[in-house]
């Protein structure tokens, strides 16, 4: 009997998954679903197929308790604080995602690049001067920028996408800074610094790049933002419980001159309409916004989902 698989992200776009999916199984897609319409359903499938960029299903106790028949869980991503996973093995379901899949992910740029391109709208303020410009305006003194080789970039997490967005800073000529303890740095032209201390104070960038643990939630908070400069512009593209976003709002009052620009907010599949940092962004243009976007180019969908369909093609076969 062929598994029944429950898709709740849009995959009918992506060229070669729904092929892969139907080839093996039989497959529900429901492209936007709440929890509530996915745990109405759950019953019978043998697996859900998730993405946590669009999707207001958290996969926790009520969902998978709901999911009688449940064998497994595939994620088409490298994050997984969309899943409880705790409970998912408490309960012995395998969890498949892209965390370890290194051959695959080192092939996928998108985020790092969306990290340079957001670095490059915040330091030119190009989101401020294009809504000026539609409301008939012509007039560049309130969007002086920046300039990337004379600027200091920090990088916090030196892993694949922090390693990648340091070669594209240091290709404009910035001084690039890092700081991972985890990790020992045999490049030249990166200045590995072992105080994050030291990165606050002497970045007029920095970029985030490190995963979701006890570690590492909350550890942008005001301990952090005290020591920042007053101009700051801050980049995160990892995830959004890495900040602790009231601490930010209040820092960014203080600094008028400082910037956010984030493509993940905190806890944003269950409750990112009630971000403190996006409530501030409605009526303020210090930060700019994207919808987690960074993953989400034409050729890193293929490989990423691709490559998550094979995976679970494999389980079952």
């Amino acid at each position: 009997m062929r598994p029944k698989i429950l898709v709740i992200t849009p995959v009918r776009h992506i060229n070669g998954v729904k092929e892969t999916l139907e080839s093996f199984a039989e497959v529900t897609y429901l492209e936007d679903p709440s929890l509530q319409e996915v745990i109405e359903i759950i019953k019978p499938y043998d697996s859900i197929f998730t993405n946590p960029n669009k999707s207001k299903v958290y996969i926790g106790p009520e969902l998978i308790d709901a999911a009688k028949n449940l064998k497994v869980i595939c994620t088409a991503s490298t994050g997984t604080n969309h899943i409880d996973k705790d409970y998912a093995i408490q309960k012995g379901l395998p969890i498949l995602s892209l965390t370890e899949e290194r051959d695959v992910i080192n092939r996928i740029s998108s985020t790092a690049e969306h990290a340079f391109a957001l670095t490059m709208v915040g330091l030119r303020h190009v989101v401020r001067s294009h809504n000026n410009a539609l409301e008939g305006e012509w007039d560049y003194t309130n969007y002086i920028g920046r300039q990337m080789n004379c600027l200091t970039i920090g990088i916090i997490g030196y892993g694949r996408l922090g390693s990648m967005y340091a070669d594209y800073c240091k290709s404009f000529g910035s001084r690039v800074i890092v700081y991972d303890p985890y990790k020992e740095i045999d490049n030249l032209d990166i200045n590995q610094v072992n105080n994050i201390d030291d990165l606050l104070v002497e970045s007029d960038v920095i970029s985030i790049h490190v995963h979701v643990t006890e570690e590492t939630q909350n550890m942008i908070n005001n301990n952090f933002f005290n020591k920042m400069k007053n101009d700051v512009l801050i980049i995160n593209t990892a995830r959004g419980d890495i900040v602790n976003e009231t601490d930010l709002v209040n820092f960014l009052k203080k600094n008028p001159q400082a910037r956010m620009a984030t493509d993940v907010l905190a806890d944003e599949v269950r409750s990112r309409l009630e971000s403190p940092l996006l409530r501030y962004a409605k009526d303020n243009n210090q930060v700019t916004i994207t919808q987690h976007i960074g993953g989400m180019s034409r050729e890193a969908q293929e490989i990423a989902y691709g490559h998550a369909a094979i995976r679970l093609q494999a389980f079952f076969l």
